[in-house]
């Protein structure tokens, strides 16, 4: 069999399923999808930022934002998710 180096945490671990403290999981995929929304709500945490604009660009977002329905922050969250994502292409 082969040997491992384990550092501390993983040595505690091993004496912890030596000592029995860990249970397997009747409902697998429940606690599955419960980690799975864990981890995306980690991920969907929001940060403000600071962002200088013109006056003119300002109120021209407003107004695109109001005419679709949405809030003008709304938008420009959008507008960045979608090129974060490579789904809109800016030129300059």
């Amino acid at each position: 069999m082969k040997s491992y180096k384990l550092d501390k945490e993983e040595e505690q671990i091993l004496k912890d399923i030596e000592a029995g403290k860990y249970k397997s999981v009747s409902n697998l995929r429940e606690e599955m999808k419960k980690a799975r929304e864990a981890a995306n709500n980690t991920l969907n945490k929001t940060k403000n930022i600071n962002i200088r604009l013109t006056v003119k660009d300002i109120n021209d977002v407003k107004t695109r934002a109001m005419e679709a329905g949405l809030p003008y922050q709304t938008l420009i969250a959008a507008l960045i998710r979608q090129y974060a994502s490579g789904k809109l292409q800016i030129s300059i």
